[in-house]
């Protein structure tokens, strides 16, 4: 194969390598999250990217590892996608933030399918993406685009356990609402029935004033054995 070819120079095999590299990681990112890590050969991964058994065990080493570069490959990509949209700050475009979730779609399928079969990885997967969103939620919160918060830290693993759980849940969630996260071929305009009401709950809220007040008042009581550490 080219990135193979002895005679090329070290620079062109080195480009040929991360773009070998790039292809393996897409492959595994869609046969993984179709078919599952079980479900998916080393050799169905190389027919996909177009590259040899030999060459993901030597960049990978085993199907284990490739699986653990591929949670790092899409925490890395959703990052750099909540970054770029909470960057544009109050100018942020709602329908092109939508965009990035539709040409995401094969990732949050992986997320989907990875996330319901479990394993020893996905702690480190999940604290992973809380971080990257106290990061870019503390961007936002700056940017004025997020109300500050007094528990800044667990308001975003709530936030991302709740996105992650919908995610998990989308077969219900298209049985229910009729929106499907995972459909590479639905505009965003067809997440409407899911992002409508998330819109009315974050902006409007839930209660009534006064309503949650009481629940407020039990949490910071000040005999909770948590005040006094």
């Amino acid at each position: 194969m080219p990135h193979d070819d002895p005679a090329r120079g070290g620079a062109d095999r080195r480009s040929a390598d991360r773009s070998g590299v790039d292809r393996i990681l897409d492959a595994a990112i869609l046969k993984f999250g179709a078919h599952g890590v079980t479900g998916t050969s080393l050799k169905a991964i190389a027919a996909e990217a177009g590259v040899s058994q030999a060459l993901i065990l030597h960049h990978f080493g085993s199907k284990d590892r490739l699986h653990r570069a591929c949670d790092e490959h899409v925490v890395r990509l959703v990052r750099q996608g909540k970054e770029s949209a909470m960057g544009q700050g109050p100018q942020l475009d709602p329908l092109q933030s939508l965009r990035q979730i539709e040409d995401s779609r094969p990732l949050l399928r992986y997320l989907a399918r990875t996330l319901s079969e479990g394993g020893d990885h996905i702690a480190h997967l999940i604290d992973e993406m809380v971080a990257d969103a106290e990061s870019y939620t503390g961007a936002a919160v700056e940017a004025g685009l997020i109300k500050p918060s007094a528990h800044p830290r667990e308001r975003v693993v709530v936030l991302t356990l709740w996105s992650l759980g919908s995610l998990v849940l989308h077969e219900h969630m298209n049985r229910l609402l009729g929106v499907d996260f995972l459909d590479t071929e639905a505009p965003p305009e067809n997440l409407a029935p899911y992002m409508l009401p998330v819109v009315e709950l974050f902006t409007q809220g839930l209660f009534e004033p006064g309503t949650i007040d009481r629940f407020a008042d039990a949490f910071d009581a000040p005999d909770d054995p948590r005040k006094e550490q």
